[in-house]
């Protein structure tokens, strides 16, 4: 299938936002804005888990809107190099209200689709499932559906099963995706800690009803998978139709990975259950 792609400027609150346009040949049936992770500081248009998943997805007929949100600073502690200014970079709550933002933009202005989904990977999902809560709290329609791929939407991480931390102690270095570490990403994303707490940031554990139906895809070997599986127990609990998938043998990150197996069942997972009739339900009433 032909795909056309178009770097176009969004007009936002806190400045532009830059977003690519996958479109495939005629008019999609569904459309995904999507995220790219790297927690929360990292990443751009061109990384596979980006521009190789939305060339993937719209080869199936999605049409994509992969969103350039702002991004953090860079961290001492991560090791890259730190630019003698930030001023391009910003904390939470911008990088969050400019998925919000796009997610508008795309259901208006941007590519046609009968429908369209809300997703993303590991610190994109973060940021899609709290752009989700606040349309849900503004009345605004909401996104069709939302993809989470292995996402970390606890502000603390959960505690691992046996299971689990047997996997991730089998890592080159498992202290550097253990709790400690999430912890000091996920403050270093808000910056303030009592921002841990809102929803937005990081909706794991609050209001969880009325959202979409939800696919999350989660990877075996990655201690992140304790947040995804704990969210999506959650969801079931508020009422929102849930399905799970964790991807054998893969670590986290695998969608930047064209070459992994992995990364191509995975697409073809959330094609399959974006494009299905039956398997995508609808968003049930709020609990008041």
């Amino acid at each position: 299938m032909h795909i056309t792609t178009e770097d176009r400027q969004v007009d936002g609150l806190n400045g532009t936002i830059a977003v690519r346009v996958y479109t495939p040949d005629g008019e999609a049936g569904v459309g995904l804005v999507w995220a790219h992770g790297g927690a929360f500081y990292g990443g751009d248009l061109d990384m596979p888990e980006s521009d190789w998943v939305a060339r993937r997805l719209a080869e199936r007929g999605i049409a994509v809107v992969a969103v350039d949100y702002r991004l953090a600073p860079i961290p001492e502690w991560s090791g890259d190099e730190v630019p003698t200014t930030h001023a391009a970079r910003a904390n939470y709550p911008i990088a969050s209200e400019e998925i919000t933002e796009a997610f508008r933009w795309a259901t208006t202005a941007g590519a046609r689709a009968r429908v369209w989904a809300i997703g993303g990977a590991s610190a994109g999902a973060t940021l899609a499932a709290g752009a989700t809560l606040r349309l849900r709290d503004n009345g605004q329609p909401l996104p069709h559906a939302m993809v989470l791929v292995y996402p970390i939407v606890h502000a603390e991480l959960p505690p691992m099963t046996a299971e689990l931390a047997a996997k991730v102690r089998t890592l080159p270095d498992p202290d550097a995706v253990g709790a400690e570490a999430v912890s000091r990403m996920n403050l270093h994303y808000v910056r303030e800690p009592a921002a841990l707490g809102e929803s937005y940031a990081f909706p794991g554990g609050h209001d969880l009803t009325g959202l979409p139906p939800t696919f999350i895809l989660n990877s075996d070997i990655d201690s992140l998978r304790a947040s995804g599986q704990k969210y999506g127990a959650e969801l079931a609990a508020a009422g929102v139709d849930i399905i799970m998938i964790r991807e054998d043998g893969v670590h986290h990150g695998h969608l930047n990975e064209p070459n992994n197996p992995g990364a191509t069942r995975s697409i073809s997972r959330i094609a399959d259950w974006l494009l299905s009739p039956t398997l995508v339900g609808a968003a049930h009433e709020r609990q008041r």
